[in-house]
């Protein structure tokens, strides 16, 4: 089995020195511009692993504030800065624009989020059949767990869609299993947090202790 793959959070420029000593520990970095601000275009300068560019709008758990038309510039400009995957919600009305210029230049990430509940499966089926439609190289699709159960339909998700390279977890303390669990039942990466309290979204483990796990599951190579 490969490793699970984790992808670390900045959220803050204080982030940075943390995010490099966790290097050994994650695959790539998830930059999310919209909670650091201007100063990100500095952070991704010294990155040691590939980068995912986030600019978050409000309707989907962020805090990017800007028009349509300059989040999605600024999308654009983290690109030029080496981006590695773009992330753009299959909500957005800028989808289209950023899927124009981002194709074939960078990997595109289209994200969905429900930051109140975890929908029936056809729902999520659906969600993904419309992600892969607008040409999605990764697809995210991220509920709110309020029951265990909702742990067992993300991880469904991803067993259902193998030839996908499929994100797929529920957040909020009661879904913390689905993020442990995604990458050990095909899913391409889980989000984890660089330190306790620097968390880019509700349940989010910390690096050190989603390693910890996986290192007494012994699922690293």
């Amino acid at each position: 089995m490969h490793s699970p793959d984790i992808c670390a959070s900045i959220t803050s420029v204080n982030d940075v020195g943390t995010a490099i000593a966790a290097r050994d520990y994650v695959a790539l970095y998830e930059v999310r511009i919209d909670l650091i601000g201007p100063t990100w275009r500095h952070i991704v300068r010294d990155l040691p692993h590939p980068w995912i560019a986030c600019n978050r709008i409000p309707s989907e758990g962020g805090q990017a504030s800007e028009p349509e038309p300059e989040r999605c510039a600024v999308l654009r400009e983290a690109a030029d800065l080496g981006a590695d995957v773009i992330d753009i919600e299959l909500l957005a009305p800028g989808l289209s624009d950023v899927l124009e210029w981002a194709k074939g230049r960078t990997l595109v990430l289209i994200s969905y989020h429900d930051l109140n509940a975890t929908p029936c499966e056809e729902m999520l089926d659906g969600v993904v059949s419309r992600q892969c439609a607008a040409g999605a190289d990764i697809n995210k699709v991220v509920t709110t767990a309020e029951a265990q159960g909702d742990n067992v339909t993300m991880l469904r998700l991803i067993r259902r869609h193998p030839h996908l390279s499929m994100v797929s977890f529920a957040m909020g303390s009661v879904g913390m299993a689905s993020r442990v669990l995604a990458p050990l039942v095909g899913a391409r990466f889980t989000y984890a947090s660089l330190a306790e309290g620097s968390e880019a979204a509700p349940g989010q483990l910390t690096v050190d202790n989603l390693h910890a796990m996986y290192e007494m599951l012994g699922v690293l190579e």
